[in-house]
């Protein structure tokens, strides 16, 4: 059986807090949520995939293709690492 490894790419994302819900709607953008009409409402986001909502805790990542989606914190802490960038 073949096997793959993921090739190396560098994402954006961020983790919702419950008190970053201004950041995150900011990094998504308007176009790319279904936004509620109601107090409190949960940040849901339209992926290809349907309609993700993002929970506390949460990472919302940047695709290679410029999309949006929620991942849990398990799934991403065994997935990436930080790069450090830079000056």
């Amino acid at each position: 059986m073949p096997k793959y490894r993921k090739k190396p790419i560098v994402i954006e994302a961020k983790e919702y807090t419950g008190k970053t819900k201004k950041e995150i709607i900011d990094f998504i953008g308007y176009e790319n949520l279904l936004i509620q009409k109601r107090p409190n409402y949960p940040i849901i986001i339209q992926t290809l995939e349907g309609d993700m909502k993002v929970e506390k805790g949460d990472f919302v990542i940047k695709g290679v293709n410029g999309e949006f989606y929620p991942c849990k914190p398990d799934i991403f802490y065994k997935t990436y690492e930080k790069v450090e960038e830079a000056d």
